[in-house]
């Protein structure tokens, strides 16, 4: 710390100052002992602050579990399940209690984190985009096709980032990203993927690790299986009713949380069995909110919130913030943390790492077509403050989703409501309509049951908020508005399927390869032969002249082109 210290000339003892009050005296050091304490204040600071320092090109790791709020968690208030192995994770962690993601669903949601863009500005708002459900395949609108999504131009996702910068990417193993995964994203993509299948153990890794079992699907899949809590010790929110076949399917579902835990713990076991954990930037997350009826789809914080750790070695274990939190700025953090530059195409913003911004002041999510049903709804928190705008208000919140009616508690609601027997915060999803505009305090309301819009003491957050939501709509250019089988047509130029990525340009000189494509955008992956995994290319790279050589070229959306050829 500098010191900081007061030099008086022999002017300053002049015969003069003799006349100065005694008030004035006392002022002026009043003043230069203030000056002192906010200086090494400041110091104090820029201390604190100079003592992170983030290390280079460090092993990342994300631990993802499917369809959970942070309300099944002990570290979040929860009651009911244990999860031993998150406890101790939490206890080493940074705890975000305001971490969102960008819709109650994987696929838009995971388009979001993937790219670091709102799936409503790139086109993958859509539930989803490159797969029918099977059980709802005869509804679909007229036209609907399959389709992976076209990014736009320069827009990459990041582990293309990362791969170009050294690291080795795998991913074991949900994508559902709305488009088909090019070859050369990941070094390995699948049920096998580990950081421990690099090749050089001095690569620097970036591993994710995405566990199912807690997804809805598992309610009703694993519902013959041994439950790991007592249906009597659930806690039943009050969207639902509390009786003995919610407690039960409830009971299963924490059941599945825990099961989850101790996947945490395999993961986590492996990192200090290989020497790696205590050096290892951890993140723990759910795609999105809960799985259960009322929660998943839904733009009301228990589908949108999620719970978020993050160890490292430079943050305080143990700890929380209140700081916000967007599933566009996962890509941003991710990068900044392993020192690649945030590329412009990205909308998010970096959370931690060199390149961290000023915190956000709003959120955002946004529901359109789930499965067969259309609606479009958009919505911005503040972190305590939600502002819902249903751009359908004649359509009900309730969508007659195929899917979720093999879950028992779903087809439960749906008898207690057709014989009146709900209450009425319970009853009100099922309601013809609903309203144009929704305000709610969470922190006073956390199910947001009471609607505020009308409420004249919050008239100025109504027009805050509602217009921190128009100006996102149109800074981001949200194609939710777009008849989805016309945006396909715009994509594919009328085409019936989608374009084919031109024929990959090859030119050797001076012993190096350079590859070009006259599709804009178009991603390379090269490789000696077809057994070796593709690699990513970036720049010229050195060849030996009579070798094999294979290219795969793809612009993210189109059909791939790949050709083989002896180098000459």
């Amino acid at each position: 710390m500098r010191i900081i210290s007061f030099i008086l000339n022999k002017s300053d003892f002049n015969p003069i100052c003799t006349n100065m009050s005694r008030f004035n005296l006392l002022n002026i050091f009043y003043l230069l002992c203030i000056s002192f304490f906010t200086f090494a204040c400041q110091e104090k600071q820029e201390e604190k602050q100079e003592t992170i320092v983030y290390p280079d090109r460090p092993n990342i790791v994300w631990i993802v579990c499917e369809d959970m709020s942070p309300e099944h968690l002990e570290t979040y208030g929860g009651t009911g399940g244990k999860t031993p192995f998150l406890n101790e994770l939490a206890a080493e962690s940074l705890q975000y209690d305001n971490a969102y993601s960008t819709a109650g669903v994987c696929a838009p949601s995971r388009a979001a984190l993937i790219t670091g863009a709102y799936q409503t500005s790139i086109g993958a708002m859509h539930m989803r985009t490159t797969g029918m459900s099977a059980a709802a395949k005869d509804v679909y609108p007229p036209g609907y096709k399959n389709y992976s999504i076209v990014l736009p131009e320069e827009m990459y996702p990041y582990p293309i980032y990362l791969r170009q910068a050294g690291y080795y990417v795998s991913n074991n193993s949900k994508e559902d990203y709305q488009f088909k995964t090019p070859v050369m994203m990941w070094d390995e993509s699948g049920r096998n993927a580990h950081w421990r299948n690099r090749k050089d153990p001095n690569q620097p890794f970036f591993s994710i690790f995405n566990f199912t079992i807690s997804h809805e699907s598992q309610v009703w899949s694993r519902e013959n299986e041994e439950l790991l809590v007592d249906p009597k010790d659930v806690t039943v929110p009050p969207v639902y009713p509390d009786d003995s076949l919610t407690r039960r399917t409830l009971a299963r579902f924490i059941t599945n949380v825990m099961r989850m835990d101790m996947q945490v713990g395999e993961v986590i076991a492996q990192l200090k069995e290989d020497g790696l954990y205590d050096n290892t930037i951890i993140f723990f997350y759910s795609d999105h909110g809960d799985g259960m009826p009322y929660y998943k789809r839904e733009m009301y914080d228990r589908g949108l919130k999620v719970p978020l750790y993050v160890k490292a070695p430079f943050l305080e274990a143990g700890t929380t913030t209140d700081e916000l939190v967007s599933f566009v700025d996962f890509g941003p953090t991710l990068l900044s943390l392993a020192g690649v530059q945030i590329p412009e195409t990205m909308q998010g913003q970096a959370f931690l790492g060199a390149q961290k911004a000023a915190p956000r002041k709003y959120v955002y999510g946004a529901r359109d077509r789930m499965d067969s049903e259309y609606d479009r709804v958009r919505a911005v928190s503040d972190g305590r403050f939600k502002y819902i705008k249903n751009f359908m208000p004649e359509k009900p919140n309730y969508q007659n989703i195929r899917y979720r009616l093999q879950n028992p508690l779903m087809l439960h609601l749906l008898d207690l409501h057709e014989k009146g027997q709900l209450t009425p915060e319970q009853d009100r999803w099922f309601d013809a309509t609903k309203p144009e505009e929704e305000l709610y305090d969470t922190q006073s309301d956390p199910y947001e049951f009471v609607n505020l819009v009308g409420n004249s003491d919050y008239q100025d957050k109504l027009v805050e908020m509602r217009m921190a939501l128009e100006d996102w709509m149109i800074k981001y250019g949200d194609k939710g508005a777009l008849n989805e089988v016309e945006m396909v047509n715009d994509w594919w130029g009328g085409q019936e399927t989608a374009p084919a990525t031109a024929t990959p340009e090859v030119s050797f000189q001076d012993g190096k390869i350079s590859l070009k494509s006259a599709t804009p955008s178009t991603l390379f992956g090269y490789r000696k032969s077809k057994n070796d995994s593709w690699e990513v290319y970036s720049q010229p790279f050195e060849w030996n002249a009579g070798d094999s050589l294979y290219v795969n070229a793809q612009r993210i959306g189109y059909e791939a082109s790949e050709i083989s050829l002896i180098v000459q």
